[in-house]
């Protein structure tokens, strides 16, 4: 059916790791029940958390103990994928029968990578992407993905597929995304400013696509008892911002500010149609005579192994 109501849960990583962040997803079960959401999209970092200000105890040119500590405290905080975690997400999906778009940090071997993960009410976890450029200090403590996980799928809303906060400023990834045939943009974030609007009604508009983007809700640090440096104590960490755009560039709900929420919204992918009348950046408003994109989707390990 072209007709169906999407959701962006808005939510932040709790302190007390990622059991008690779970605990708290599998929270709103009923809530999404009682929406009617056939998509949720979460924000990303929720399992695994989004260290805002940490410096992980690293100057230019060395890095101290209390750093290699702090990143041993995230790396036991990060999930495998798959694991305990991912069969509790895929329950909830199947229970809510809502596709689940969510973000977290993903162990492998040693190293850490931003990641989304795509479920399905009948086939549990499905696809995942890998951020594939962390922005500045992120580069620290994540590792970049390959394009072999560009995932665009089809669900009960739709073909769904999308990028991680700062990757949905890379005019490339889009490209390729709008390419294979994304219907409903999804774009979990921690990003709270206005430009972050600004960026995803663009990307609903270029793309003529539905986005549904959910970003982190984090209190102030005074509230949380920490201190962070040249960040006002009485500011929220994340103020939130998630929303739903149409493929006009239309806000169809939100911005959620300074609050916990399922933000919903009822969509018709028969719109995409109307939508990319004058414009279809893929189809016949481009120019391959002009333009070429070649996207390698090969995976690319650290060490390849070569027998034959």
């Amino acid at each position: 059916m072209p007709v169906s109501i999407v959701a962006a849960l808005q939510i932040g990583s709790l302190p007390g790791g990622k059991a008690d962040t779970l605990a708290h997803i599998l929270g709103y079960e009923d809530d999404i029940k009682r929406s009617g959401a056939q998509l949720v999209v979460m924000p990303e970092a929720l399992l695994g958390g989004y260290p805002k200000g940490e410096g992980f105890g690293t100057q230019l040119g060395y890095r101290l103990p209390e750093g290699r500590e702090a990143f041993a405290r995230y790396f036991a905080n990060a999930i495998d994928v798959p694991g305990t975690e991912t069969e509790a997400l895929a329950g909830l999906s199947t229970r809510t029968g809502a596709s689940l778009v969510l973000g977290v940090i993903e162990r492998s071997g040693s190293t850490l990578y931003c990641t989304v993960l795509y479920f399905e009410p009948t086939g549990g976890l499905v696809a995942k992407h890998r951020k594939l450029m962390p922005t500045g200090t992120e580069r620290l403590i994540w590792g970049k993905g390959d394009g072999s996980t560009l995932p665009v799928i089809d669900t009960a809303v739709g073909r769904i597929g999308g990028a991680v906060c700062w990757e949905n400023m890379m005019p490339l990834l889009r490209t390729a995304m709008y390419a294979k045939g994304v219907e409903v943009w999804c774009a979990p974030t921690v990003d709270e400013r206005e430009m972050w609007q600004v960026s995803m009604r663009h990307v609903a508009h270029e793309g003529r696509c539905f986005v549904v983007s959910a970003c982190q809700v984090q209190a102030s640090p005074e509230a949380l008892g920490l201190e962070i440096a040249n960040w006002p104590s009485d500011r929220p960490l994340i103020a939130g911002g998630s929303v739903i755009v149409g493929p006009m560039g239309d806000i169809l709900a939100g911005p959620l500010l300074g609050e916990a929420g399922l933000l919903t919204a009822q969509i018709d992918t028969d719109d995409l149609v109307r939508a990319r009348y004058d414009y279809d950046v893929v189809g016949h408003y481009a120019r391959p005579d002009v333009f070429e994109l070649r996207v390698d989707e090969r995976e690319k390990p650290g060490v390849r192994f070569i027998t034959d």
